[in-house]
């Protein structure tokens, strides 16, 4: 029997008015495991009306209460994450200590927004002009949406809501519905933690979720993370209603590897960033650029720690048996699989072939191995579009400059990395390439939480990251107040006087 999974607001669950559901399937299974309700927008409009109410008086409440709440919240997280995790590997398929991980990952922006009260300080400035004093302070938006991909069901919200709700806001958080359940779990979190019913909410749905918040008027911002053209429409369409947004796209993220470099390191490196979580992260590796003469040895290396590799449910009854786990769904499976099909066909060298993959699973799961490609080009569809699933594309170059044009040619900026053991090089890459995350021996650079968390070109649409300081400004709106207390009995000589204000 499937489980019903359903919307969230005013502090409980609620199955919605939509009689449209969505099949949520046990990706190492291929069973059907729930049932997500798909919002109409009257479902839309009661979630955001939830969240509307709430804000004021949340946004209000002193900063000292709201701090409470959220050390509540990340104690409860903290002991209680593995139950999220299991319900993360159940719906998206990652081997339970990767799940562990997205936890954990996310835990540290709900510890960095811990800080809200320093975060939110205004500047004041005494005597700014004759009996003058003027201070800056920073307001809460009201109501925020937050629309989560698949990859990260835990995570990525937790890049945003954290923050946006130590800021004084209240939050409307529309998961995939590949993986909703997360969603469901922490809004159950935030109540037990003493959060205030409205203040987080969460609409289930598909594009009409989606639009509902991108268009509803009580919506003044959209926090975003997914494909590139997905991306760009919620830029567009949240912009043109009025709403700041953050909108983080598509990747292509290149690894360099210079001929001084720890080969052994680069290797490990390689098979870490390009086959975690089946390779459905927005920072995974998909292009090695290997600069000459090296590239022979370094291939090599990573076809033997490939074959070492371990594919199959991850589920924590099964322990560590596996490294990898399956694709999300079938159809994304067959996708990735047929971008193997085509790098065969378009001539690149075929090292590892993860459609012959023996999974230690069901049978009927979404299983699709480790894929190597040698000699890509830059025209092969397998270099030029993000494919999201385990497939890593060897591209062999000359020279370093050879390898900084190639990453600043492509459309994406997200995230990319230098190894080497050539200090000077490697500074001089974080000056040359035009990308919005670097890492220097580390193959997947994503920030800590109080540095921001995103890309450049065609990988960001808007001028804000995620978390950090720039997270904080997202979500809150300066102001500046003049002040000017006058004694009665020392009034200056003064009248009308329609001129433009000067300061003396």
């Amino acid at each position: 029997m499937s489980t019903a999974i359903t919307h969230w607001a005013d502090g409980s669950a609620f199955p919605g008015e939509s009689d449209l559901w969505a099949d949520v399937t046990n990706p190492a299974t291929g069973r059907i495991t729930g049932r997500v309700a798909l919002a109409s927008r009257a479902d839309a409009d009661r979630v955001i009306a939830s969240a509307r109410k709430a804000a004021p008086a949340w946004g209000r409440m002193s900063l000292a209460r709201r701090t409470q709440v959220l050390f509540a919240f990340r104690e409860l997280l903290n002991a209680r994450k593995d139950e999220l995790a299991v319900l993360i590997t159940a719906e998206h398929g990652k081997v339970h200590s990767d799940a562990v991980g997205e936890i954990s990952r996310g835990q540290e922006v709900v510890e960095f927004a811990c800080g809200i009260a320093h975060l939110l300080k205004g500047g004041h400035s005494e005597g700014a002009s004759t009996g003058i004093d003027v201070h800056s302070k920073r307001d809460p938006l009201g109501v925020v949406g937050i629309i989560s991909p698949f990859n990260f069901p835990a995570m990525v919200p937790m890049w945003f809501f954290p923050v946006a709700i130590a800021a004084g806001n209240a939050v409307v958080l529309k998961p995939s519905e590949k993986d909703p359940s997360a969603a469901l779990w922490i809004a159950s979190l935030w109540k037990e933690a003493g959060l205030p019913d409205g203040v987080f909410n969460v609409l289930q749905g598909d594009k009409v979720a989606v639009d509902a918040l991108l268009e509803s008027p009580d919506v003044a911002a959209i926090s975003f993370v997914g494909s590139t053209p997905i991306a760009e429409y919620v830029y567009e369409s949240a912009s043109r209603h009025g709403k700041r947004v953050q909108a983080l796209g598509g990747a292509k993220n290149h690894m360099v590897v210079l001929p001084d470099a720890d080969l052994d390191l680069a290797a490990d490196a390689a098979v870490n960033a390009g086959y975690g979580s089946a390779g459905e992260r927005c920072m995974a590796i998909s292009v090695l650029v290997a600069v000459e003469p090296i590239a022979d040895d370094l291939v090599a290396r990573i076809a033997e720690r490939t074959a070492t590799l371990r594919i199959g449910d991850g589920s924590k009854e099964r322990g560590d048996a596996s490294d990898m786990g399956p694709l999300v769904t079938r159809a994304h499976r067959d996708r990735v699989a047929g971008f193997i099909d085509s790098g065969e066909a378009a001539g690149a060298k075929l090292v590892v072939d993860g459609r012959d993959v023996v999974a230690d699973g069901d049978q009927e799961g979404f299983w699709l191995g480790p894929t190597l490609f040698d000699h890509v080009a830059a025209d092969m569809e397998i270099y030029t579009e993000e494919i999201f699933g385990p497939v890593l594309s060897v591209v062999r170059v000359a020279t370093y400059d050879e390898a900084v044009a190639l990453i600043n040619a492509n459309e994406y900026g997200n995230g990319t990395a230098i190894f080497t053991n050539d200090g000077g090089a490697a500074r001089r890459f974080e000056q040359d390439v035009e990308v919005g995350m670097i890492g220097v021996n580390v193959p997947v650079p994503v920030p800590v939480a109080y540095y921001s968390f995103g890309g450049w070109k065609r990988s960001l649409f808007g001028d804000t990251h995620a978390h950090g300081i720039e997270g904080v400004h997202f979500f809150t709106r300066g102001k500046v107040v003049t002040t000017r207390w006058i004694n009665p009995a020392a009034r200056p000589a003064g009248g009308l006087e329609l001129g433009f204000p000067q300061n003396d």
